[in-house]
C-alpha cells in the first residue's frame, strides 16, 4: 500500500464460529498490510466482521467456538497463528496492544485503576513497586488524567466514560507496544470527548512511533486520523486505498453509499439524508458471490450472486472486490 515496510501482514484470513446451526464464516479471505508508524482504518457497519478481524490478530477469539480456518497473520515476520500460546501471551499486551470497545466491561470493576495498570506492567516485566508506581503515574499523565496519584486508588465506576477510556489507553500503551489495535475507541462518548481521545491517540502514536489499526463505523473519524482505509462488508474487504484516494474516488457501490450517507454542511437544508437500504445480512445469509447485490439497487445476474468477485488492484495502491455491477 505504501513504500513504508509493513509491521503487520494479513493474507487470506478466514475466521469462523461453530454454532448450533453449523459452522459460520464471519471473516472470509481478507488481506491487508499495516505499514510501520502508520494508521490503517477498518470501516463498515456493525456485523461486517471488523472486531472479529481484531480478535483473530490477537488470538482472543471466544473458545472453543471461534477458529481461524485459513490464511496467515505475520507480525514483524513472526507467524502469529502458529506461535505457541506462551509466546503469543508475551506478544499480546506488550508488542501488540488492544483498546476494547466498551471500557466499563473491559475494566475489572473490583480492582482499582492502579492495580490494573500494575498488572499490565508486571505481566511482561519484573519491576519494583516504586518503578510500577512511577510508570503508572507517568502513563496517566501522558493520557492527560488529572491528579493521577489520586486516580490510582479509584475504581472504574468512580470515573466518567471519557476517563475510563483514557485508563484503557494507558493500560494498552504502558509497555510501549509497536502495534495498537483500537476497536471503536470513541463509541458511547460525546463528540467533544471523542475528539480529545482521537487527538490523544494520534499524539501518542507520533511520540512512540507505533502503528495503529483503528476499527470504526465512522468515516469522519477515518478521514481525521487514518493514512489508509479498508472498507469491510459482510466479512470481506470490498475496497482498500489511501484515505485521500478513497474519499476522492470511491469505486465500490458500498463505499459510495457510506460516503453519500454522511451529512454535509453544503447540503440543502431540511432534505432527507441518503441511506443505504436494508441491513447487513446475517452470517448464515452470506452469499458466495457479490454480497452487496441486494442492497445496491442494481441488477445482478445469478452468476454475480454465485461467483466471488476477484480482489484486484484497479489503480496504483487501490484495491477493490471487482464485481462488474457494483464497481464504477
Amino acid at each position: 500500500m505504501t513504500d513504508a515496510p509493513s509491521i503487520l501482514e494479513v493474507r487470506d484470513l478466514v475466521t469462523a464460529f461453530d454454532t448450533d446451526a453449523g459452522r459460520m464464516t464471519a471473516v472470509d479471505g481478507i488481506s491487508f498490510d499495516v505499514p510501520k508508524g502508520k494508521t490503517l482504518g477498518i470501516v463498515g457497519e456493525s456485523g461486517c466482521g471488523k472486531s472479529v478481524t481484531a480478535f483473530s490478530i490477537t488470538r482472543l477469539l471466544p473458545q472453543p467456538h471461534g477458529k481461524v480456518l485459513g490464511g496467515s497473520i505475520r507480525f514483524e515476520g513472526k507467524d502469529l497463528l502458529n506461535l505457541p500460546l506462551e509466546e503469543m501471551q508475551k506478544v499480546r499486551g506488550n508488542e501488540i496492544s488492544m483498546i476494547f470497545q466498551e471500557p466499563m466491561t473491559a475494566l475489572n470493576p473490583v480492582q482499582t485503576v492502579g492495580r490494573q495498570l500494575a498488572e499490565a506492567i508486571l505481566l511482561h516485566t519484573d519491576c519494583s513497586k516504586s518503578e510500577v508506581l512511577s510508570r503508572s503515574v507517568d502513563m496517566m499523565k501522558k493520557v492527560r488524567i488529572p491528579a493521577p496519584e489520586a486516580r490510582l486508588g479509584e475504581y472504574p465506576h468512580q470515573l466518567s466514560g471519557g476517563m475510563r477510556q483514557r485508563i484503557m489507553i494507558a493500560m494498552a500503551l504502558i509497555n510501549k507496544p509497536k502495534l495498537l489495535i483500537a476497536d471503536e475507541p470513541t463509541t458511547a462518548l460525546d463528540v467533544t470527548v471523542q475528539a480529545q481521545i482521537l487527538e490523544l491517540i494520534a499524539d501518542l502514536q507520533k511520540e512512540m512511533g507505533m502503528s495503529v489499526v483503528l476499527i470504526t463505523h465512522d468515516l469522519g473519524v477515518i478521514a481525521e486520523v487514518c493514512d489508509e482505509v479498508a472498507v469491510m462488508y459482510a466479512g470481506r474487504i470490498v475496497e482498500r486505498a489511501n484515505v485521500f484516494d478513497l474519499f476522492a474516488h470511491p469505486r465500490h457501490a458500498y463505499t459510495q453509499g457510506l460516503l453519500q450517507s454522511i451529512p454535509r454542511l453544503d447540503s440543502q437544508p431540511k432534505t432527507l439524508l441518503k441511506a443505504i437500504p436494508g441491513n447487513v445480512p446475517g452470517i448464515a445469509d452470506f452469499k458466495p458471490g457479490c454480497r452487496f447485490a441486494e442492497r445496491s439497487g442494481r441488477d445482478h445476474s445469478p452468476e454475480h450472486l454465485n461467483t466471488r468477485p476477484p480482489y484486484v488492484e484497479i489503480s496504483p495502491n487501490h484495491w477493490v472486490e471487482n464485481c462488474p455491477i457494483c464497481v464504477a
